[in-house]
């Protein structure tokens, strides 16, 4: 049964609250959540991956190319699902993207290596 909005916007409050209150917990319960999820679909890529590399070995056993073909697939659809369950997210929900007045710090660290890449081909252009 899905939540009416009134019962949204509260867990939204509730959400920017914990997340105001205690921010470190708040990402420790996120990242359990999503790391839950990783394990799954990587359980699911493995299985998968296993299929297709029995496939692979009846394709062999019957001289049939076509079962070949199709286990070889089926084994990369499984590489490609474990691989992407490790994969880290890349879009990260702030919760103070809503507020107009918020910005971020002038000298808060830099999370990613391409970001200071970039930075240092900025100065690097402004420099000529």
């Amino acid at each position: 049964m899905p939540l009416s909005e009134h019962e949204q916007r509260l867990l939204e409050q509730m959400e920017r609250a914990l997340y105001a209150e205690d921010p470190k917990f708040a990402t420790s319960l996120r990242s359990a959540s999503l790391a839950r999820a990783s394990r799954g679909k990587a359980a699911l890529g493995v299985l998968v991956a296993f299929g297709g590399i029995a496939l692979l070995v009846t394709a062999m056993a019957l001289q049939a190319t076509l079962v070949g073909i199709v286990g070889f697939a089926v084994m990369l659809i499984g590489a490609v699902l474990v691989y992407s369950a490790f994969k880290t997210p890349a879009v990260v929900v702030d919760p103070n993207a809503g507020n107009a007045g918020s910005s971020p710090k002038p000298n808060a660290p830099k999370t990613s290596f391409m970001d200071r890449v970039e930075d240092r081909w900025r100065k690097r252009q402004g420099d000529e």
